[in-house]
């Protein structure tokens, strides 16, 4: 086929022999099957950012680390130069989570090099060397649900226990190949730690997946592994070898409004006693307040 501009420089650089065929083109890149010492893989070709579809980057990016101040600063301000290096920190993310999930033994795409925006990787195939399936391309059995369902709810505890969240997971960013399920596409790749929106994330995908396998699989539908992990994880109990039953117990108890108020209520004379010892002055309005809401909680 007529040889992409993008990969021309790693042809002539000779890190591609030949350019075989476009496998997919979608809102985040376009995708060849590569001929790449003497291997077949795969050259993923990111899409620049004024021609992507996806449109939640910041929500999906917060908490990502950025070690150099001047370059946080920059992209902070959204100069142009911080534009520029806030586009290459997105780019990066993908190859940065293959690397460190490879490392923790999450089946992923192997990565063989990113230059220029384009990522190579491991191509995935089936049973009979062919291009891997998508999950939601495949009919499974009852059996190949329930094992292909536990093979991914190990992988993202792995996930989680390197301190990542794919933030995207489904049918349709999961290959089936001849090994089993194969997490792919994770530029969204989202930090554990420092995302406020983590957790929420991380059982959706979670639920993601038992919606699907529970299609061939009915009984995987009453599962609760988000909840359980994610339990474990902010407990500081969970390991990639942690003993999970699928099962999580949801606290029913009715909230104690009195008792929620009455810790309300120390916080703000507490504040009111700082501000007072600060000022002279005392709050108004606090202690009026305090005392409005005891009445009327009384009259109830």
């Amino acid at each position: 086929m007529k040889i992409p501009k993008r990969l021309q420089p790693l042809i002539d650089d000779g890190l591609i022999d030949a350019v075989e065929s476009q496998l997919m083109s979608g809102k985040e890149a376009q995708v060849y099957v590569v001929r790449s010492h003497g291997e077949r893989r795969c050259a993923k070709v990111f899409k620049e950012a004024k021609q992507r579809s996806f449109k939640q980057a910041v929500q999906y990016q917060e908490g990502r680390r950025e070690r150099n101040s001047r370059r946080s600063r920059a992209m902070a301000k959204k100069t142009r130069y911080g534009q520029k290096e806030q586009e290459q920190a997105w780019l990066n993310a993908e190859v940065d989570a293959l690397y460190r999930l490879a490392a923790a033994d999450v089946r992923v795409p192997r990565p063989h090099g990113f230059i220029d925006g384009v990522l190579l990787m491991e191509m995935i195939t089936d049973a009979e060397g062919l291009t891997a399936p998508r999950l939601d391309d495949v009919t499974l059995t009852a059996d190949e649900a329930r094992a292909h369902y536990a093979k991914v709810i190990d992988d993202v505890v792995r996930m989680l226990c390197a301190g990542l969240i794919h933030g995207d997971l489904s049918e349709f960013n999961v290959l089936l190949a001849a090994d089993g399920p194969v997490i792919i596409d994770l530029p969204q790749a989202v930090d554990a730690a420092g995302n406020n929106s983590a957790e929420r994330m991380f059982e959706r995908d979670v639920d993601n997946m038992r919606r699907y396998f529970g299609r061939f699989a009915p009984e995987l539908l009453a599962t609760d592994y988000g909840k359980e992990i994610w339990a474990l994880y902010a407990a500081g109990d969970l390991h990639p070898d942690s003993p999970l039953t699928g099962c999580f117990e949801h606290d029913t108890r009715e909230v104690d409004v009195e008792e929620l108020m009455t810790v309300i209520e120390d916080v703000r004379k507490e504040e009111a006693e700082r501000r007072a010892a600060l000022t002279g002055d005392r709050e108004p309005g606090v202690e009026e307040a305090a005392a409005d809401w005891r009445t009327a909680h009384n009259e109830r």
